[in-house]
């Protein structure tokens, strides 16, 4: 499976995604980010592992707790993937925009 691929997967959750966009903010302990979520720390635990095979965050050890956060180098495919798509909607529109009317 291509990288993009398994990252619209993993984001295609929507407790993974709120636990993403949360990252967004900062890195961020499993504790901070189960903070109000109506699921457990071990299930942020398995969200985050999902986003981490997906290679869009990363952790680190801090003392007794991981600390996680995005991966930049993990967005580069979904970004190049979706860029496609902009590139072809900005493409159609400067046609579309540059056509004489009859």
């Amino acid at each position: 499976m291509a990288n993009e691929e398994r990252a619209l997967a993993a984001l295609a959750d929507p407790t993974r995604r709120i636990v993403f966009e949360r990252l967004a903010r900062g890195p961020q302990a499993v504790g901070e980010l189960a903070a109000g979520l109506p699921v457990s720390r071990p299930a942020v635990s398995q969200h985050l592992a999902v986003l981490k095979s997906a290679g869009l965050v990363v952790d680190r050890a801090d003392g007794t707790r991981r600390v996680y956060q995005i991966d930049p180098a993990g967005l580069g495919p979904l970004r190049a993937w979706l860029d496609r798509f902009w590139d072809s909607a900005l493409e159609a529109f400067r046609a579309e925009a540059e056509r004489e009317e009859p």
